[in-house]
């Protein structure tokens, strides 16, 4: 499934927030008038990325039972429901799910994240 699937995908340009908002992983909910929109945000040195917060494998958010979503390499993320884990720079499955996290294409501009164009 794409990010675009999901019926409250946000458009593009929607705001998600100020990038100094954002430490090294940021889970929250972009609300549009298309509803409440699941995204999971990573800091990594080559820049943001942004991934929709549901485990392919469960639908479920990565951070539905605690907070602690990245191996302790920092590698990895982790599903906290069943412990799938997901390479952490492109989402790709690395063990526990049959397919990788939907990937949400990003702009900054002034210091203010947003959904990209796809």
């Amino acid at each position: 499934m794409a990010w675009t699937d999901y019926a409250s995908a946000p458009p593009a340009g929607t705001e998600i927030c100020d990038e100094t908002e954002i430490g090294h992983i940021r889970c929250l909910t972009v609300e549009s008038g298309n509803g409440r929109f699941p995204l999971l945000l990573v800091r990594l040195p080559e820049g943001l990325r942004a991934y929709v917060n549901a485990c392919p494998h469960q639908y479920l958010p990565l951070d539905y039972r605690g907070d602690r979503l990245v191996s302790a390499d920092g590698a990895r993320l982790i599903c906290s429901a069943h412990g799938a884990m997901f390479d952490i720079a492109s989402g790709r499955a690395v063990a526990g799910a049959d397919c990788g996290l939907d990937i949400v294409p990003l702009s900054t501009t002034g210091g203010k994240v947003r959904i990209a164009s796809t």
